[in-house]
């Protein structure tokens, strides 16, 4: 059964040095907080696993939390380029990062695949595309009953999944609203899981058709308010379109962003002291 925690109590439970971590969310409930305490605790040599790395694995992998990243997509929305992660391929700074490049619907299949207790995925795909010469984990498979060449690849089973939600209620079930993505499955595919929410409340009040995540399949549950900013949380509040433009600047020179981090990050105690220090700062963090 989940257990109520803070968020800094599960990340230390469970989040090693040289694991292989999922962090999920689809243009909203991108779980930025989670990331930020992992920083904190300074692990090192993780697997990054997410359909679309944004700010927050430019962050973590800027800070040196990472040594491979798998995914499928990468940049800042409606900006361009991740300026860290891109530093980290080209140049080896501030270590080198190991890639493993995918199609979303072949993330999404492993994902399916691990939650359904499965070895490996099957999809129609990469017809045409040079990926799979790039991508040695890419491979196929040939169909017991029609003789038809598929693209085959391993289930992803993460040692922990880390994601974003509306609620939870006091015996840790969970209630996601909004756009899911993947999160389920990469919850139902990994070992363990911790979920941060806005808010814990006596009743889901789960309508019919409600994505929930039932305690029994979840590690950690920690109440952390506004913890997808600067992604937004479908009931709660928008998106900070101003913090990703301002994240373009911030993170173009190595110098900029170290001192950006140190200061609004390591500087802070938690998520909410994070928040806090943005305020002070023109036109960030005010979304």
């Amino acid at each position: 059964m989940a257990e109520i925690a803070t968020l800094r109590e599960a990340v230390a439970a469970l989040v090693s040095d040289g694991a292989v971590l999922s962090m999920e969310g689809f243009t909203h409930l991108i779980p930025f907080a989670a990331g930020h305490e992992v920083i904190r605790q300074g692990h090192r040599n993780l697997t990054l696993v997410r359909m679309t790395p944004d700010l927050i694995y430019d962050q973590m992998i800027g800070m040196g939390c990472a040594a491979k990243l798998i995914f499928s997509w990468g940049g800042n929305p409606g900006v361009g380029s991740l300026h860290r992660f891109r530093d980290a391929v080209q140049t080896g700074w501030p270590r080198p990062l190991a890639i493993e490049e995918h199609s979303h619907a072949d993330m999404a299949a492993r994902y399916q695949a691990g939650a359904s207790g499965l070895p490996f995925a099957v999809l129609r795909g990469y017809l045409g595309s040079d990926l799979p010469k790039h991508n040695t984990s890419i491979s196929s498979v040939t169909c017991p009953f029609t003789g038809e060449v598929l693209a085959a690849t391993r289930a992803l089973t993460p040692d922990v999944a880390i994601i974003h939600a509306q609620k939870a209620d006091r015996k840790g079930n969970v209630l996601i609203q909004g756009i899911t993505g993947i999160q389920k499955e990469a919850v139902l595919a990994s070992h363990k899981s911790i979920v941060t929410v806005e808010e814990i409340v006596d009743d889901l009040e789960a309508p019919m058709n409600a994505c929930v995540l039932p305690a029994w399949v979840l590690t950690f549950v920690a109440e952390v308010p506004g913890g997808a900013h600067p992604s937004y949380a479908h009931g709660y509040y928008q998106r900070d379109n101003a913090f990703c433009k301002a994240w373009d600047s911030i993170s173009r020179d190595r110098e900029t962003f170290i001192a950006w981090m140190r200061k609004h990050v390591l500087g802070t105690q938690d998520f909410a002291e994070f928040r806090r220090s943005l305020e002070l700062e023109v036109g960030v963090g005010r979304g």
